[in-house]
């Protein structure tokens, strides 16, 4: 796997064009890669060398033009917008190909990038790859992995339908004993197909080597993978929360994300309902910043209401939130919480905490335990155990000093600035090392299963 802070050939001074492609804008779609792509796009903006410009599919709850699929971003002239809403995610694909080789041709010609950068295909399409390669043969195509999507067809999570236990290995025969009603041939298809898409990219990106090795043990070439970390784009930091009671403790706890069956909330109200009384106190609390859970399958809606009800008044509901509030609410916590249950990249919420100085707890498996360094800046427990969790949480609630001793172990993540940086230098060296590729670019985008 390359070092991306290696420069590359051309002059520090040459000026790259790049455009970011997201497939969706953190103004309508706020997730962690939808920040994550439009922080490497400002970022890039106020670096020397580089000019960039920003892509981002709409869907069909956001009105589209009737002749074009492209629209402009309000207040934005390097932003736009790219609807497309007639989606296959079982191929990740695109069955709208007119719009893709008429817009979306026009626009990367018209723009004429050095690089096209894709976050995410999700919406958008991998013939958006094909497109690009086939209009400008040319120009540097890197594609950033944020979750297992390629590789897993149950909402890119490589977890087990049934059960939701881990998996380990995406294959057809695996694959279809999750989905018994779609053959293993049609895995293996759709695998060769997503494959071949991807292979019109020059490199990859990873903000884990945990994802990377996965994609790599999949069939993706190591040395085309860099691991770059998501930059964060935050200014105001919370300062720590002044103690207050008789127990003057680091006694708050948080949850911050959707409230999801991956996300663990359910392991994580379970858990603090089977601490004692005598440890909990009247001042320790755990507080879910998060929404969606009326959009979540009924039997998981009905287990949340249960442990609820067992938790009683040691779990209060505070709603969604936006990224501007983070300061404010990070001031009312001392731990941020990440139970989940699958193995996670490299989650934004992570770096947050990190920046205000919170310490974590989190599960044992994947891009959290790479990320979090137990005992150092914050706590594992065993995934999916809400008694492992409870008896960190003990322990914490037990030992004062702790919080101070992990406090002191976080590092500063990095800024959107530092990732830009390394994008620019990797970008750099793509560009003075690649050969354009001997690509068959004829006959229709669309594949089949």
């Amino acid at each position: 796997m390359n070092d991306p802070r290696a420069p590359g050939g051309s002059s520090a001074n040459d000026m790259l064009r790049v455009l970011v492609v997201s497939h969706g804008h953190p103004n309508l779609s706020l997730g962690g890669a939808e920040v994550a792509s439009y922080n490497l796009h400002q970022g890039l903006k106020s670096i020397p060398g580089a000019q960039s410009f920003f892509l981002a599919r709409v869907g069909e709850d956001y009105p589209g033009h009737g002749r074009s699929a492209l629209m402009g971003a309000e207040d934005a002239d390097d932003e736009l917008l790219y609807h497309a809403d007639d989606y296959d995610p079982f191929l990740i694909s695109n069955r709208n190909t007119a719009d893709i080789r008429k817009d979306l041709r026009r626009l990367v010609r018209t723009l004429h990038p050095d690089v096209v950068h894709f976050h995410h295909f999700l919406g958008l399409g991998l013939e958006a790859l094909y497109t690009v390669r086939e209009a400008l043969p040319n120009a540097a195509i890197l594609v950033t992995f944020h979750e297992f999507l390629p590789l897993c067809h149950h909402h890119g999570q490589m977890v087990k339908t049934e059960g939701l236990k881990l998996c380990e290995t995406a294959s057809p025969i695996s694959c279809h004993g999750c989905f018994p009603e779609i053959a293993p041939g049609a895995f293996l298809r759709r695998k060769q197909f997503i494959q071949s898409m991807l292979g019109l990219a020059d490199a990859y990106i990873s903000p884990s080597r945990f994802l990377a090795d996965r994609y790599v043990q999949w069939g993706l070439p190591a040395d085309n993978f860099s691991i770059i970390e998501n930059g964060l784009n935050v200014s105001e930091k919370a300062e720590p929360r002044k103690l207050t009671g008789s127990r003057n403790r680091r006694s708050k706890f948080a949850f911050f994300g959707q409230m999801t069956p991956y996300k663990g909330v359910d392991i994580l109200i379970d858990a603090v309902q089977r601490i004692p009384e005598s440890v909990w106190g009247d001042d320790a609390s755990l507080t879910i910043f998060g929404g969606n859970l009326g959009r979540q399958p009924e039997p998981f809606r009905k287990k949340i209401a249960s442990l609820l009800e067992k938790a009683e008044d040691r779990v209060r509901f505070a709603g969604s939130y936006q990224n501007k509030d983070m300061p404010a609410l990070m001031r009312q916590v001392d731990w941020v919480m990440m139970p989940s249950i699958w193995w996670e990249n490299s989650p934004v919420i992570i770096q947050e905490a990190f920046f205000h100085g919170r310490p974590l707890i989190c599960s044992d498996i994947g891009g959290m335990a790479e990320k979090v360094r137990n005992g150092i800046d914050g706590l594992h427990f065993r995934a999916a155990s809400p008694e492992d969790l409870a008896d960190r949480m003990i322990e914490i609630l037990s030992n004062q000093g702790q919080w101070e001793h992990l406090h002191k172990g976080i590092q500063p993540p990095k800024t959107h600035l530092d990732t830009a940086q390394e994008h620019l230098n990797l970008y750099r060296a793509v560009i003075a090392n690649r050969r354009v590729p001997r690509v068959e670019l004829s006959g229709d985008l669309q594949q089949s299963a």
